[in-house]
């Protein structure tokens, strides 16, 4: 779904809010009911992860088109699937697809979570997830022999060494020096080994195989060839009979190389505004964090776009998949309120993210000038600096205006003197 605005030149906004059953985990009230209990709570699967979101978008266009808003830059809602299994057959696939590059999209607001105090949270990152499967082998034997390299030892070994990893982990975030998005999360998920028989297992037989699954969680900071060294060299060495497998559950790198992270900073224009609206609202932003889990915001970062998750709830426990989830009707009206403000004022931020950068040549050579829609604070006093871009001219309103790569933009000058100075930087 779009919100076009009469003309615009400028990147568009994405929201992708997730509308998914999942499954439904135990609930007082029918999980799809939607139950509003007299105290006020709102008991329904995706109460908080992820419908309510989806609805106040919806409400959000609502006020905005009352107070006759006009936008200046396309807002896209798109209502996605898949993200609960990894979205590798819904946002991962659109992202590659010309569709999406038809939506220039130039920033992404994607889901948060809820905050359990007055302070709204805000995730500039996600973990990586990976599944990781050891394996051993060894001679099988009977259950009263003791011999060397058996294949339930040797698995033991490596869960003891990958325990004490996951120990040292752990302090870090118990001595309060990182959060645990922060660290390299890794959680046994499964053990498999042993004879079957029909009432159980055979007790006296040592297996000649033993397999053990782990879920990782790697945080953007982390280097993903030391973590793979540390498996092939530790936790599933071949001198002990073991192999292992492991599958990466999406980027963890963007196509320049760099972590999947969005500046949260004022070198990023986007957060700026984002921070000023909300606390235009009434609101107050926590330290930005990195998300435990994993969203699709990862493969729009890992295109290089700018995306926040943000989800606005406050004074609410966290129930996502969880048991009896529900959200308050206060909390889930002021959230509509909330998001009138970023979606308004995240138009209006165009002097600083065009679809083109845009500067003007005037016609009689004289310089730069004022492009008819930029603010007359973008000027240069130099065309040498566009000398090495590939330009498109095109002429408005009785100016050429050179319209330059969207890997290219402007950002606000000090005055020192009458005359302002634009710096042209690589997005990166």
């Amino acid at each position: 779904m779009a919100w076009l605005p009469p003309f615009s030149s400028f990147t568009s906004l994405q929201l992708p809010p997730r509308l998914r059953p999942s499954r439904t985990f135990q609930m007082d009230p029918p999980p799809f009911s939607a139950t509003l209990t007299p105290d006020g709570k709102i008991y329904a699967r995706g109460a908080q992860d992820d419908k309510c979101i989806a609805m106040q978008y919806l409400e959000a266009i609502r006020n905005l088109k009352a107070k006759a808003f006009t936008p200046v830059r396309t807002l896209h809602f798109s209502y996605v699937p898949d993200e609960e299994i990894g979205g590798f057959d819904g946002s991962a696939k659109f992202v590659k697809s010309k569709e999406f590059e038809d939506l220039n999209v130039g920033f992404v607001l994607d889901e948060g979570q809820a905050s359990t105090g007055d302070e709204f949270r805000v995730f500039y990152a996600d973990r990586s997830p990976w599944e990781l499967v050891i394996k051993a082998t060894g001679a099988p034997g009977h259950g009263s022999r003791m011999y060397d390299n058996g294949a339930m030892e040797n698995l033991m070994k490596s869960v003891e060494v990958i325990t004490k990893f996951r120990e040292s982990q752990f302090d870090v975030v118990k001595s309060g020096e990182a959060m645990n998005s922060e660290v390299i999360s890794v959680n046994p998920v499964y053990l498999k080994a042993g004879i079957p028989s029909p009432t159980g297992f055979v007790m006296n037989v040592q297996p000649s195989e033993a397999e053990a699954g782990f879920d990782l969680r790697l945080p953007p900071t982390a280097d993903p060839d030391l973590i793979r060294k540390r498996i092939a060299e530790e936790w599933a060495p071949a001198r002990r009979n073991m192999t292992y497998k492991i599958i990466e559950k999406g980027p963890i790198r963007d196509y320049k190389g760099h972590p999947l992270m969005t500046l949260t900073n004022e070198s990023n224009p986007w957060w700026s505004v984002f921070k000023q609206a909300i606390e235009a609202a009434g609101g107050k932003l926590s330290r930005p964090e990195i998300l435990a889990s994993t969203t699709d915001a990862r493969f729009m970062r890992e295109r290089g776009i700018p995306a926040l998750g943000f989800s606005p709830m406050t004074n609410t426990p966290i129930l996502l998949h969880d048991h009896n989830e529900f959200l308050k009707d206060t909390v889930y009206l002021r959230g509509i309120e909330v998001m009138n403000v970023p979606l308004e004022s995240k138009n209006h931020i165009q002097s600083y993210f065009p679809v083109n950068c845009i500067c003007c040549w005037n016609a009689v050579g004289q310089g730069f000038g004022c492009c008819p829609f930029v603010s007359p604070v973008f000027l240069c006093e130099s065309s040498d600096l566009f000398s090495r871009v590939h330009m498109h001219i095109v002429r408005v309103r009785g100016l050429v205006v050179a319209l330059l790569s969207h890997r290219f933009f402007f950002v606000r000058a000090q005055t020192c003197s009458p005359e302002f100075i634009c710096i042209l930087l690589e997005f990166v």
